[in-house]
């Protein structure tokens, strides 16, 4: 046919035409330079110059896309991935029966947001606290989740009708899986394995969603030590992709394996860990907090430590998380796993001043309607000349001593969890890749900074 190529109508149409083109191409690269200030991410802003001078067409700009193939985030963005299928890949147990009806005890936010999570992955789930006004905040958190992701009503009806508030713990002898979420205090945990243990069916599997305590404290008193195995989940449960499978020294790997496949049956990503102070990804998190910390006692402004962070790649800065995680436990964690050392000034005094952070509306920023209100106007002062990589490196180095001590089994193993755990910058393929890409950035060069 001989007729004219037809024009795409509105507002599309109009895009694509000089000088218009040009206006929107400028446009969308302020926005990825807003969000990606120093280029980490190279695929973008080519797409843009791809569509403004060549209509998006690839074959016509060949030297672009290969520097976008052969640029180093996409090697490490593709060893990201390959690391993820690994994770994935320990939950696919062979032969593990499915489970097909949860029990979890402790109804607060993990507790409560882990059955909804396993209730959504259709389970049966059974939730007990010791009366319903403990478990109703859950149920209604549970709800809320429902009608986010499952947009028929029906299905999140049939979700919602899969928890099922249980105070008196009937579901323990019906459950696959018995999960303990309650205070992190041993006595309290251990009194409880011990009144569960009988009540469990054979072949059950006990699990505790401990952040920090060691499975061998645990398990004192139980019948079959063995039983009991870490499955720790990180907060927000719908949003964190990835789970600890805690195991202690001499453990057969059927437990294990089993926690594995239950993992992977709830879509979240399994990472074996052994049983130590903080396991991995606290473990790695506590120092790099307190080292921001450190920053705020020095005289650096809160959100300029954390812009420093966000522009070096993580998804949000460590002051922004210690509130969010909560500044007592941000301080219980560094206690545990620093050996006593004093706390930073600034947490001390937040902590004097009863600033939890997040939940209590007030830390190292005032939140308000679960987000923190940061000064506006100006943007935050310059950071100091090589701060974010003095941030980073108690992270890094931290990583490096949890491989030696054989908390997890081997390198790429470490990079995955603190990718998938913290959400460690992904262009940099993790933080002991990033190490090795970078060999001047070691222990020596931050000390001596």
């Amino acid at each position: 046919s001989n007729k004219p190529p037809r024009r795409a109508r509105g507002l599309g149409g109009w895009a694509n035409r000089w000088p218009l083109k040009s206006l929107v191409a400028n446009r969308a690269r302020k926005q990825i330079a807003a969000k990606d200030p120093l280029g980490h991410y190279p695929a973008a802003p080519a797409i843009v110059t791809l569509w403004e001078k060549h209509g998006g067409n690839a074959l016509q700009a060949p030297d672009l896309i290969d520097g976008i193939i052969a640029s180093d985030t996409a090697r490490n963005l593709l060893r990201v991935f390959r690391l993820q299928e690994r994770l994935k890949a320990n939950g696919k147990q062979t032969g593990a029966a499915p489970a097909r009806h949860v029990h979890v005890v402790g109804a607060g936010v993990m507790g409560g947001d882990i059955a909804a999570w396993c209730a959504l992955k259709g389970m049966t789930v059974t939730l007990q606290d010791q009366d319903m006004a403990r478990i109703a905040p859950a149920v209604q958190r549970a709800a809320a989740l429902y009608a986010r992701r499952l947009k028929d009503p029906r299905l999140a009806r049939a979700a919602f009708d899969r928890l099922i508030p249980d105070p008196a713990g009937s579901g323990v002898p019906l459950a696959d899986v018995v999960i303990e979420a309650i205070s992190e205090q041993p006595e309290a945990k251990r009194a409880l394995y011990r009144s569960l243990e009988p009540r469990m069916k054979p072949g059950a599997l006990l699990a505790t969603n401990t952040s920090s305590l060691s499975l061998e404290t645990l398990r004192a008193g139980l019948a079959d030590p063995a039983r009991l195995i870490g499955i720790h989940f990180f907060n927000p449960v719908a949003k964190m992709p990835l789970v600890e499978v805690v195991h202690a020294d001499g453990d057969a790997g059927d437990a294990l394996a089993r926690a594995c496949a239950f993992v992977g049956q709830i879509d979240k990503l399994a990472l074996p860990v052994k049983s130590a102070p903080g396991f991995l990804v606290n473990a790695v998190l506590a120092p790099y907090m307190l080292q921001a910390m450190r920053s705020v006692d020095e005289g650096i402004a809160p959100e300029t430590v954390d812009a420093a962070m966000v522009a070096f790649g993580m998804p949000m800065g460590p002051l922004e998380l210690a509130d969010t995680v909560g500044l007592d436990i941000a301080r219980a964690a560094g206690e545990e796993l620093a050996g006593g050392a004093e706390p930073p000034r600034c947490l001390a005094e937040r902590l004097a001043r009863g600033n939890l952070g997040k939940k209590s509306g007030k830390g190292f920023y005032t939140w308000r309607d679960g987000k923190p209100v940061k000064p506006g106007g100006a943007a935050p002062a310059a950071a100091p000349a090589g701060l974010a990589q003095r941030l980073i490196q108690p992270l890094v180095d931290a990583t490096r001593q949890r491989l030696e001590a054989g908390v997890v089994a081997d390198a790429d193993l470490a990079d995955a969890g603190v990718i998938f755990g913290t959400g460690f910058a992904p262009f940099t393929g993790g933080p002991l890749h990033y190490q090795r890409s970078n060999p001047w950035h070691s222990s020596k060069t931050a000390h001596a900074e």
